[in-house]
């Protein structure tokens, strides 16, 4: 297939902002995957779609406030950096804006939120064939550790403001705990603390795996046949506890149900690790698994998931998972696509939603 077999209309006025105005006060499209039949719904409706004995896996990776702001002593230029991935304590790979005229060597010192200066310097160790650049913190035991008073929530490139207050909690799972993303795990943040008790107390089993989104979540697909394609490593972890509840589900017959494109990517990648129909195992490691159609899922039953955009990875995954081990899936997708369209859904990080059983 080709990546514009993956396109698709879409009004700019379409992509949200902002947020709605509570947490689980989004929309839901329902999407059955055994007649294409969709159904219109809202997003605190989910507790009719699950059932008693359903593994409800969520990603809980913590976004960090990875957006910094600094100087260069030597000619005064604001220069903005943006986390990528964490090294060590004080080392980064980073993306630098404006970053043509940046050369290894150059020094940086942070400004705080208020734009005050601070003593925390960063020095570019090395500038890769992407335009990333390896920096050294100084001034700082850890870097991680001054980032509440130092950086920005990043909002992604689609929202045209800046971050304000409520991003710092809306831009964020209510269960989120490990720090190291730069992009929300988006399908979570609709979830709300009553929302996970009340699906509880209905028998629905809740877990956790661990992906740190990073910004190749946003990266355009350039290779015009899919097969071409490179997909970026991003870190994960499976624990012990979310592997047999998963496993223990699937031996009963009972549903896995994936809240996200990166949760998918972590069950799937730990199950392409064990032998055929082997159980998963603990796991923590990296993974940069491409699904598309026509792959052939091994573990999720179904996926809640936000609307993506036109020609991304993540719409491909979703397009995958609308038809296992078919072509088709495309096609329901985006006739799915064209109904939340029509229907003046709001698209992509403070979207709306979308479930496919």
């Amino acid at each position: 297939m080709n990546t514009a077999d993956f396109d698709f209309t879409l009004p700019p006025g379409l992509i949200a902002q902002t947020p709605a105005f509570a947490r689980d006060g989004s929309r839901l499209l329902v999407l059955d995957r055994r007649d294409g039949q969709l159904k219109h719904s809202h997003f605190p409706d989910l507790r009719e779609f699950l059932r008693a004995g359903d593994v409800l896996v969520l990603n809980n990776s913590r976004v960090l406030r990875a957006r910094l702001r600094g100087r260069k002593p030597a000619s005064g230029g604001q220069v903005e950096l943006l986390l990528v991935e964490e090294l060590s304590p004080n080392e980064w790979w980073t993306m630098l804006r404006p970053g043509k005229r940046v050369r290894v060597g150059t020094e940086i010192r942070l400004l705080t939120n208020h734009r005050a200066p601070t003593s925390i310097t960063a020095v570019v160790q090395e500038k890769n064939a992407e335009g990333h650049c390896r920096v050294c913190f100084t001034g700082t035991p850890n870097l991680l550790h001054e980032l509440d008073a130092l950086g920005e929530i990043p909002l992604p490139p689609y929202i045209d403001r800046a971050a304000g207050a409520d991003d710092d909690t809306r831009y964020q799972t209510v269960f989120a705990q490990p720090a190291g993303s730069v992009a929300a795990p988006t399908a979570g943040l609709h979830f709300t603390p009553q929302l996970l008790d009340d699906l509880r107390a209905r028998g629905v089993e809740i877990h956790f795996v661990t992906l740190h989104v990073g910004l190749g979540t946003f990266a355009p697909v350039k290779a015009e046949n899919l097969a071409d394609h490179v997909m970026h490593e991003e870190r994960y972890e499976l624990s012990a506890a979310t592997a047999d509840a998963v496993n223990q589900a699937k031996q009963e017959h009972r549903r896995v149900i994936a809240v996200g494109t990166t949760t998918v990517r972590v069950l799937e990648s730990a199950a392409a690790l064990a032998p055929h129909h082997a159980p998963l195992t603990p796991h923590q490691g990296r993974t940069s698994i491409f699904i598309h159609p026509p792959f052939q899922f091994r573990i999720i039953d179904a996926l809640l998931t936000n609307f993506h955009l036109p020609q991304s990875t993540l719409l491909m995954l979703v397009s995958a998972f609308a038809a296992p081990g078919e072509l088709r899936g495309r096609d329901l997708t985006l006739a799915a696509y064209a109904e939340a369209v029509r229907e003046r859904y709001r698209f992509f990080s403070y979207g709306d939603a979308m479930l496919i059983l």
